[in-house]
């Protein structure tokens, strides 16, 4: 697995887990939509996130939850493009853009944004050839259909395995097609078409994902898991899962985890970062 994720001089060092943060500019985003929906209260809280620890800083102007409208891509720019140029004046911090729309990519990279996490993995159109022609990391992630439908059956005889294969070979497609596989990160896509025993079965086994050619992001924050396991309807009542969560897939290798709760994530990472430590000194 590459412990540098590079695009010339836009560096992440995964020697060390990442923590990534959430901003959402989105009106319906299943945890937040609507708490950051003006520039000034997106800025204000992407700041706090950076203040909190955050390595990235994730911004989305549409929501991918299960049953999500689409957005057009205008009102995508519109609401992610003053974000990230106002975040670029107020931190150095490596701003990423949520985001499946070429034109958005495009416009997001010449605003400042120097990641693209895409959860359909490059599939739609221009997508693949406008990431290779901008020339950051990418983070592809796995999904069993689409938003507005993806949780209404979805189906897997093995699923580690099959979410694994998937995305080994969409990488590889992309690396055929030109982009370098030192800008490649993977997501297994929790809760993007999977089922709560799914879910549970690729935290379980992380570790096989790992176990690729490819660092591994996680995205668990606040999911609707937490809530079917735990008799936790409102999203705000899932911090302590979603921290204990974090903790538990940076022990099993994950490189980068994307959160709501910045700064308790971070201690969740660091104690888990400890441990690793100490078994590699055993």
């Amino acid at each position: 697995m590459n412990s540098i994720l590079s695009a010339g001089g836009n560096s992440l060092d995964l020697s060390v887990p990442r923590i990534m943060g959430v901003v959402n500019v989105t009106p319906d985003s299943f945890s937040d939509g609507g708490r950051h929906n003006t520039l000034s209260a997106a800025i204000q809280h992407a700041c706090q996130l950076v203040d909190e620890g955050a390595d990235l800083v994730d911004v989305g102007g549409e929501s991918t939850r299960p049953g999500a409208k689409k957005v057009s891509e205008q009102e995508e720019l519109d609401r992610v493009i003053p974000l990230i140029e106002a975040l670029g004046k107020e931190s150095s911090t490596l701003i990423s853009i949520d985001t499946s729309k070429s034109v958005v990519m495009r416009e997001a990279v010449k605003a400042g944004a120097r990641f693209i996490n895409d959860v359909r993995a490059l599939t739609q159109d221009d997508a693949l050839s406008t990431a290779i022609e901008l020339d950051v990391p990418v983070c592809l992630m796995h999904m069993q259909g689409q938003p507005t439908s993806m949780q209404e059956a979805p189906h897997y005889l093995h699923v580690v395995h099959e979410v694994r294969d998937w995305l080994q070979a969409r990488a590889q497609t992309c690396v055929r097609a030109g982009l370098s596989a030192t800008r490649i990160c993977i997501d297994p896509g929790f809760g993007f078409g999977k089922t709560l025993e799914h879910n549970l079965l690729l935290l379980e086994h992380l570790d096989i994902l790992v176990d690729s050619d490819f660092p591994v992001l996680v995205g668990l924050s606040r999911k609707s898991m937490f809530g079917q396991l735990l008799d936790q309807p409102e999203t705000n009542q899932r911090l302590i899962p979603s921290v204990m969560a974090a903790g538990v897939a940076v022990l099993k290798g994950a490189a980068i985890v994307r959160v709501h709760d910045v700064a308790a994530t971070q201690q969740a990472v660091r104690l888990s970062q400890a441990l690793i430590e100490q078994r590699r000194n055993l």
